[in-house]
């Protein structure tokens, strides 16, 4: 057998393991957490997003605003909309998400209130418009009065409507004790409440931000990058956050090259057996000249 054979075996070999290792590494995981955290797991399973990408919400949903007045959907819902699922006693995520998009929207050029709006939503059901009111003096505190009142709402509601609200944006979440698991995620909808992209993470861009609104005024839904989010980075329940998936971006890009690698040797080997080839013919071309 050639060298470039034994080569060939050898690197399908690894492939092999490669592909499989990631596999059995997840499978001994699973079966770690079943053996000593088996409630949690179960638990933990039902937290994420299913993204929703040109789904309806409901917008016949009455929730409370920070006032203490009861608001349907559809009379806020008037435009683009940015919409933060939160729940305001949270000191976490929840803080870094809200102040986050407080810190970028007087950068917005579009028009607050004509041309977009901003909710809050909590989906606490304990919570109570004094909390929600905090959170408006809080936040409105951080944007220097550089966005106009009265277009951001913050909303508490009752635990039937919440669920009707994340379930159709496909937003799932835990409670744990007076904490809860949830992933961190806004989302931007048309007036009709179809929901057109969504916003991953705590920091925002306001190219991106102002970009989700003009499709959501276009009625059009927009690129997303979760795919690549889902893939590349994994929900932490501890910490609130998708985290960096070294092993499985690593194997990723091992396997990409190795297959290079193996395309390489294909192509090279018959290659170089054409080149050899026509050597030969050559040389016998030239002895009976």
């Amino acid at each position: 057998m050639s060298i470039i054979g034994v080569i060939r075996r050898a690197v399908l070999l690894g492939v092999a393991v490669l592909l499989l290792y990631p596999a059995a590494v997840r499978a001994h995981s699973e079966e770690d957490a079943a053996a000593h955290h088996e409630g949690a797991a179960q638990t933990d399973a039902k937290v994420g997003l299913d993204e929703r990408l040109g789904a309806k919400i409901p917008l016949d949903l009455v929730f409370t605003d920070e006032n203490g007045r009861q608001r349907r959907l559809r009379d806020l819902v008037t435009g683009p909309t940015i919409i933060l699922p939160v729940y305001y006693s949270c000191t976490n995520v929840c803080n870094y998400l809200q102040e986050g998009l407080a810190r970028v929207l007087p950068e917005i050029k579009l028009e607050p209130g004509k041309e977009y709006r901003v909710i809050s939503v909590s989906f606490d059901e304990r919570e109570n418009p004094q909390r929600a009111l905090k959170s408006k003096h809080l936040y409105q505190t951080v944007m220097k009065g550089k966005f106009p009142e009265g277009n951001w709402t913050f909303l508490t509601g009752d635990a039937a409507n919440i669920r009707s609200l994340t379930d159709a944006a496909g937003f799932q979440f835990q409670r744990k004790g007076n904490d809860f698991v949830h992933p961190v995620v806004s989302f931007v909808v048309a007036r009709d409440g179809m929901i057109v992209r969504y916003l991953y993470g705590t920091h925002f861009l306001a190219k991106d931000v102002t970009l989700a609104l003009m499709e959501a005024r276009q009625g059009r839904v927009g690129t997303t990058i979760s795919k690549m989010v889902s893939y590349c980075f994994s929900f932490d329940p501890n910490s609130k956050s998708y985290e960096f998936n070294i092993l499985r971006v690593s194997a990723t890009v091992i396997i990409i090259c190795v297959v290079g690698f193996i395309i390489f040797l294909v192509v090279g080997g018959k290659n170089g057996r054409n080149g050899n080839g026509n050597n030969g013919n050559n040389k016998g071309n030239n002895t009976n000249a």
